[in-house]
């Protein structure tokens, strides 16, 4: 038997395979770039907001008229001695000294144009800590008050003498000369004033024996000593002693002024102490700043930050600004507009200079 099959067709439908899984995707080129420019802006904000530069910026700092008071006591005193009413007044100018400076605060300094930069180690020695400067400028400071005295009353006629200020250590004088002893005379010759004491050794050598007189407590001495050799290879001989000069009057005279250092401020204190030592106004009621650093005999010599100075005196409202001579090129240079400028060389110049402009009268100019 013959079984006849019919074909039967049928549509079969396949499934398609599962899709794989969604793969992540990373992060784009463009979306990188931006996190590694944030990262470095914020690393470098932080570098330039913290890390040190070896720079120091420089500017105005306060200025002081000698004048007047501060805290409540007068800047320059005198006690035991007549004094005559001053008017007006007599700045003395300063520069501030930015030590703590970061990247972004020197930026910002500078571009400012009030300040200016320079490299820390013209201030600060290798290993110099900032107490050591601060100390140093202390007695600076201190030493242009002294001379400042010295050189108002040497200019006044007062009388002075010369002192030891030190003693050199296994030098001639040592053990024999005591430290602040008052030199009377060196070689056969008075001493009247600091420079004497070189002026009276200049014809002399080593091995000499020379005779010098001197005074302690009232009691006077006279020793002979054999002169030793320099350090410096000049040809005279050596004693041994720091002369310095020193006022010798009944009266004493006081500089009350702190968180100041440096010798810049001399001359100002110098003209202080010879306003308030003679009569009438020696700025005649005007607005005087001004700057210098001074020598026990009235020299006046150059002093840095001239310009900043300059700034600070017109904007406390000075007419005139006293130079000194040395000084003179890079002030008229650097000048503020309106502020006269008045080169001196010397405490007799500042003197005359003053006078000269309360009568009206010509003044010398940088």
């Amino acid at each position: 038997m013959v079984v006849r099959c019919s074909a039967v067709s049928e549509t079969v439908t396949t499934a398609p395979p599962p899709a794989p899984p969604p793969r992540e995707r990373g992060l784009t080129r463009r979306t990188w770039t931006l996190i590694v420019s944030f990262l470095v802006v914020a690393i470098l904000g932080t570098a330039g907001g913290f890390v040190q530069v070896p720079y120091v910026a420089l500017g105005p700092g306060p200025t002081y008229d000698v004048l007047s008071k501060v805290k409540d006591a007068d800047v320059v005193s005198v006690d035991g001695q007549d004094t005559f009413p001053t008017g007006g007044t007599l700045r003395m100018t300063t520069v501030s000294l930015t030590d703590d400076v970061s990247l972004f605060g020197a930026l910002g300094l500078w571009l400012s144009g009030r300040y200016a930069l320079a490299p820390r180690e013209e201030f600060f020695k290798p290993g110099e800590s900032e107490e050591q400067v601060q100390k140093n400028n202390e007695l600076a400071f201190s030493e242009s008050q002294t001379s400042a005295e010295v050189a108002a009353l040497h200019y006044l006629k007062y009388p002075g003498m010369v002192i030891a200020n030190q003693v050199t250590k296994g030098s001639p004088a040592d053990n024999v000369i005591p430290l602040g002893a008052r030199i009377i005379s060196v070689n056969g010759k008075q001493v009247q004033s600091a420079a004497d004491v070189s002026a009276a050794l200049e014809n002399t050598k080593p091995g000499d024996r020379i005779e010098v007189a001197f005074e302690k407590d009232g009691t006077s001495q006279s020793t002979q000593l054999t002169l030793g050799t320099r350090d410096d290879g000049r040809p005279a001989g050596f004693i041994g002693i720091s002369p310095v000069d020193r006022a010798d009057v009944p009266f004493k005279i006081k500089i009350s002024l702190s968180d100041v250092g440096g010798p810049s401020a001399g001359l100002i204190f110098a003209l202080a102490i010879v306003d308030k030592l003679t009569p009438g106004e020696l700025n005649g009621g005007k607005a005087i700043a001004g700057t210098g650093e001074i020598t026990g005999d009235g020299t006046v010599k150059p002093i840095g930050g001239i310009a900043f100075k300059m700034v600070a005196a017109k904007e406390a409202g000075a007419e005139a600004f006293l130079v000194p001579s040395a000084n003179c090129n890079d002030a008229k240079q650097q000048a503020p507009d309106g502020l006269k400028l008045i080169k001196v060389e010397n405490l007799s110049d500042a003197v005359s200079s003053l006078e000269a402009l309360n009568s009206g009268k010509e003044t010398p100019s940088c």
